[in-house]
């Protein structure tokens, strides 16, 4: 563990005003708290948090981040309070220590939580001071250096947990180099075998070629000079996970793969860096495609640098970023460049965005967003995808991630713009909206009145504001309809008694249910999820179970013994006045099919599993239910004159399910109940006459053989 004075030390060499005595009241306090507390390794609990204050050292972090690092576990894990820390700190450290320690108690490796939820929480927790995200990174960092201590299981859920939140998260907020080392570390415990298998190629390759990152760095250092230029170079192998990472993506072996060496340039102004881009491409062949400019177009977190692939030595593919000093701050230290020290001053970097900016759009989006697996999507957007730079017809640049379509560009200028989408032009040519956009193409979004969005969009759409809200339109289109067929469904099963089905009617039906809305009760009730009988139960308990009582289900069926009992089968769903056949299930009684059901032809070698069967005689209750194939036109109204049709019929809506939706047509599957046969045959001719439904059938499902509906 390093001592008070090396640490302050460390801090000097960056900050000469910091606050010593500051510094050294957080370690003297943190030190006393965590007095007789160890790790699983044996050592001393308080060598962690030093560790972690270390590290945010070599990040040059301001003193406030410093101390919260010494003290982030003191407020969990001692008997140190809020309002101790408060007085003895102040008021900013004290609530930078209690949001690391609310993060601490997310509980992100919950098994039983949802990846999604963890953004969520994440992301919710670290809204307010992004200095809490950055020493709870680097607690990470530490613990996943000494993760060596732990039980086994332990390792692999605290990689896992890494690989998955920390790590991206990491390379989001443009820490780069923290990023690869936690996925270094997360890999050496979930695949061992595959990143030694690596490093043992890395040094096979090594042996037979000679260091090739040092004879290519001195031919790149030979030709700047002749041109008069001035840089740093540093080559390197890119990292295990990284390699493994291209081999699983190019599905190729490692022989095969190229460019596993990086270099950086590090310039002393813009200029110099397009200077030795071109010294770079006239010594070695440039590689097609893999020239990127990000100092012209920079990422959304604040990224710039140069980058090109050359066919170096020996025809060897090597990468090459080229960037100035203060790019390069950005690019290694991410967010942390915020609060970076130039000759012991704290100074703004012009080149770092505020990451707040995108938490802040975040935790916006949370407010609005009540799928988590929605929310979990768009992050995964945000952290994982590269760009690419499309331009409006005015020469505004809209910044896209790769694979992104002309519906994600039309609702990057705004989501009116993307609902009213028809079609779209890149570069004064026509193309569908699937087109996959390039970079520097202009597109132009056309649009029209009245359009919204289509269910095709969410497979075209790439981002995660595009997803979005295209499912919340869809969303509320989805629940408008709904509420207006409910009604419509009401409005008959009220008249089929005797009633009106006015708002004080459904009101009181919704309190009755537990409903808290009148148009919940009509969404529930037009999406299925409630049924109208059990709407007009709920306040006319006793006219809802008049009618058809001549027959009980129990009695329907003639030719049972006395101790069998049936159940229809819904893969044909008879009903009374059909001929009809059992088949006997040993300990499960009979199964009733129709006549002419496919399923039978299974049972032909088992005779003696028949029995002949008929309906009893007589009016049956309403309850045999039959699911009807319609296709409708997608017409206002349609649907709710459908529903009507069948109503006045005096038949039940128990289900209804779209399967198909096309622009100009539905095609869905409705479950009515029926009474008989003739029951049916008159509802289906109802609908036949209407001139909206241009196919109709009985829809039966040989799949659902095993599926039965008990009538005993």
């Amino acid at each position: 563990m390093i001592a008070a004075d090396d640490l302050i030390g460390l801090v000097r060499t960056y900050n000469p005003k910091t606050n010593e005595a500051l510094i050294r009241d957080a370690f003297a306090f943190g030190a006393e708290m965590h007095e007789g507390q160890f790790r699983h390794s044996g050592e001393p609990y308080f060598t962690h948090p030093v560790a972690v204050a270390g590290i945010l050292a070599e990040q040059q972090m301001d003193d406030a981040t410093i101390v919260t690092a010494l003290l982030h576990d003191t407020i969990e894990d001692t008997k140190a309070s809020f309002s101790e820390v408060e007085a003895r700190f102040g008021r900013e450290i004290a609530d930078l220590v209690e949001g690391v320690t609310k993060l601490t108690n997310l509980q992100l490796t919950n098994a039983a939580s949802k990846q999604a939820e963890n953004f969520r929480k994440l992301f919710m927790a670290t809204s307010r001071d992004l200095r809490v995200t950055l020493v709870k990174l680097a607690d990470r960092l530490h613990n996943m250096r000494t993760i060596k201590s732990m039980r086994p299981d332990k390792q692999v859920q605290k990689a896992r947990e890494t690989m998955d939140i920390y790590a991206p998260l990491a390379g989001r907020m443009g820490m780069q180099w923290m990023r690869e080392e936690l996925e270094d570390l997360a890999f050496r415990v979930l695949n061992p075998e595959a990143r030694n298998s690596i490093i043992r190629r890395f040094i096979t390759l090594q042996r037979e070629t000679g260091d090739v990152i040092e004879k290519i760095t001195s031919d790149m250092e030979t030709e700047l000079d002749r041109a008069g230029l001035h840089a740093e170079i540093y080559g390197r192998a890119k990292k295990p996970y990284s390699i493994w990472r291209k081999m699983q993506e190019k599905d190729q072996g490692f022989s095969r793969l190229s460019d596993i060496y990086g270099f950086r340039i590090i310039t002393g102004s813009e200029a110099d860096c397009y200077a030795v881009l071109g010294v770079i491409h006239q010594r070695w062949r440039a590689v097609p495609g893999r020239f990127k400019d990000y100092i012209s177009q920079p990422k959304s977190n604040g990224y710039r640098s140069i980058h090109t692939t050359v066919s170096g030595r020996d025809g060897k593919r090597v990468e090459v970023q080229i960037r100035t000093r203060e790019m390069h701050e950005v690019a290694e230290t991410g967010v942390a460049a915020h609060w970076s020290y130039r000759d012991g001053e704290l100074v703004e970097n012009r080149f770092a965005v505020d990451p707040a900016r995108w938490v802040a759009s975040m935790t916006e989006r949370l407010d609005e967003e009540q799928d988590h697996d929605e929310f979990l999507d768009f992050v995964k957007l945000e952290m994982y995808q590269d760009q690419v730079f499309c331009f409006t017809p005015k020469g505004d640049v809209i910044k896209l991630p790769r694979g992104a379509t002309p519906i994600d560009f039309a609702y990057a200028i705004h989501t009116r713009i993307g609902h009213a989408t028809v079609g779209a032009k890149v570069d004064g040519l026509r193309v569908p909206l699937w087109t996959r956009l390039k970079n520097g193409q202009s597109v132009e979004v056309i649009t029209a009145e009245g359009q919204s969005p289509q269910v095709t969009w969410i497979d075209i759409a790439v981002t995660g504001r595009a997803k979005t809200a295209i499912r919340r339109a869809l969303r509320e289109e989805d629940r408008e309809r709904f509420i207006r067929l409910g009604r419509e469904l009401a409005r008959v099963a009220f008249e089929n008694i005797g009633k009106k089905a006015t708002d004080k009617a459904l009101g009181t039906a919704a309190k009755a249910l537990g409903i808290s809305a009148t148009d919940d009760l009509l969404e529930r009730l037009g999406s299925a999820d409630l049924t109208s009988r059990e709407v007009v139960r709920a306040i006319y308990p006793e006219l809802a179970e008049t009618g058809g009582q001549e027959i009980e289900p129990r009695r329907a069926v003639v030719g049972l013994a006395a101790d069998q009992s049936f159940r229809r089968a819904q893969c044909c769903q008879p009903v009374p006045g059909e001929r009809i056949v059992g088949i006997t299930y040993r300990g499960q009684g009979v199964v009733i099919h129709a006549i002419d059901c496919d399923v039978l032809a299974q049972f032909e070698e088992q005779p003696d599993r028949w029995i002949d069967l008929h309906w009893a005689e007589g009016t049956h209750k309403a309850n045999n239910t039959v699911t009807m194939d319609l296709t409708i036109t997608n017409d206002a109204g349609v649907l709710g004159r459908i529903c009507t049709l069948i109503g006045e019929q005096e038949a039940n809506i128990s289900d209804l399910v779209f399967i198909d939706r096309k622009p100009d047509y539905y095609r869905l599957l409705i479950e009515v109940d029926l009474r008989d046969v003739e029951h049916m045959h008159r509802v289906m001719t109802a609908l036949e006459a209407e001139s909206h439904v241009s196919a109709l059938s009985r829809h039966r499902d040989p799949d659902r053989a095993g599926a039965v509906e008990r009538q005993d």
